[in-house]
């Protein structure tokens, strides 16, 4: 149990810096283009721990690799490309502690898919987070607010799928280990989008969505616009962020639970605004500071250890 708090630890830490440092990309790389990058090097980083992690354990069948090619649909392309967008069209500080709801949308998952009990004080949890994420993204839906409504829509959709993909890779990674789950999701979810961006090269395609109005979307570059001065800090997301963040989140879970798991999204909250006022000024409002208090104190309610009398 030690061991498991330890890596929800360490992956707090690391999933804490993850908006701030995906903003020093987000303006020079497509999005699809930046998940590709990191999902595709933080796999490959992982690789020979998973291929050590899978010795002993039973071999993986054709369903083994159409779940994992599901995960890594759910995860890379869909709950991270919206996340992505979210980041470039909102504040990392927002963003950060709105996409820690996520531990809203496990409670249920997680008691429908894995038996895990829901207890009334978890279910009071659920209230006060999401009056905290609704303190939050109010600004953003009136016209002093200054926040892009949409940057705040993507960023919860982002959390439910993403929400989805830790309960199925807590079910999966008791029979096969959760680093083999995040690095081969990992590659399977690089290689969709890399099907993806080969597709937006394409004249019909491209025309259509630069019609649309999603010109970002059509004719996605690979290597395009990654500069050596851009380098130490993509290695940091794909190799720190994507790589170890997640593996450390999957094997917290793994010597834990997946509720349990959410602890990194109580740590989040309250240290990566911090972290965005230190490191890119972003000022911390009244509604914000509100919001965050809610949100740390629904999670601290949630999903704390409970004394036993």
């Amino acid at each position: 149990m030690k061991k498991g708090f330890l890596f929800i630890l360490l992956a707090a830490g690391l999933f804490s810096t993850m908006e701030i440092a995906l903003k020093g990309l987000s303006l020079s790389l497509a999005p699809l283009q930046l998940n590709f990058l990191r999902f595709a090097l933080g796999g490959l980083v992982l690789l020979p721990f998973a291929l050590k992690g899978l010795r002993g354990k039973p071999p993986l069948r054709s369903g083994d690799w159409g779940f994992l090619a599901l995960a890594g649909f759910l995860n890379v392309v869909l709950a991270m490309s919206l996340y992505q967008v979210g980041v470039s069209r909102a504040p990392a500080s927002v963003v950060a502690v709105v996409f820690s709801c996520n531990p809203l949308f496990v409670l249920p998952l997680a008691a429908l898919a894995l038996g895990e009990k829901v207890t009334g004080r978890k279910l009071a949890s659920l209230a006060l987070s999401l009056a905290g994420i609704g303190a939050i993204a109010w600004p953003a839906f009136t016209k002093a607010g200054g926040l892009d409504p949409a940057g705040i829509i993507l960023t919860v959709l982002s959390a439910m799928l993403f929400a989805a993909y830790g309960v199925m890779g807590k079910a999966w990674g008791r029979r096969h280990g959760s680093l083999a789950l995040t690095c081969l999701s990992f590659l399977l979810g690089a290689l969709e989008l890399l099907v993806l961006i080969g597709l937006s090269h394409f004249p019909p395609v491209a025309t259509s969505l630069k019609t649309a109005g999603l010109g970002g979307f059509a004719s996605i570059p690979i290597l395009g616009g990654l500069s050596l001065s851009k380098l130490p800090i993509f290695l940091y997301i794909a190799v720190g962020i994507t790589g170890w963040g997640y593996a450390f989140w999957f094997l917290g879970m793994e010597h834990t639970s997946a509720q349990t798991g959410s602890l990194v999204f109580l740590i989040k909250p309250a240290l990566a605004p911090f972290l965005a006022w230190l490191i890119l000024g972003e000022a911390l409002g009244t509604t914000m500071a509100l919001g965050m208090g809610l949100v740390i104190l629904g999670a601290s309610l949630g999903f704390l250890p409970q004394r036993q009398p």
